[in-house]
């Protein structure tokens, strides 16, 4: 699934989802095409770290979640 977050004129996207070894990623695709990856053993720890990945873009002025599922 992806997301994207709004600040003034900028984008970030990010994107959470199961790779085919079981294990999970957050993806962060920042304003600039920087990426990040984290990398999950289970898909409690990933929703955790959305959870508080959302609360620090709302507390820097990002607004969102803006996006659909896939």
């Amino acid at each position: 699934m992806f997301w994207w977050f709004k600040r003034h004129s900028d984008l970030l996207r990010y994107e959470a989802r199961e790779l085919p070894t079981g294990d999970y990623e957050l993806r962060v695709v920042d304003p600039d095409g920087t990426e990040r990856v984290e990398t999950f053993d289970d898909p409690l720890a990933l929703s955790r770290r959305q959870a508080e990945f959302e609360r620090e873009l709302r507390e820097e002025g990002w607004t969102g979640p803006h996006g659909w599922n896939l």
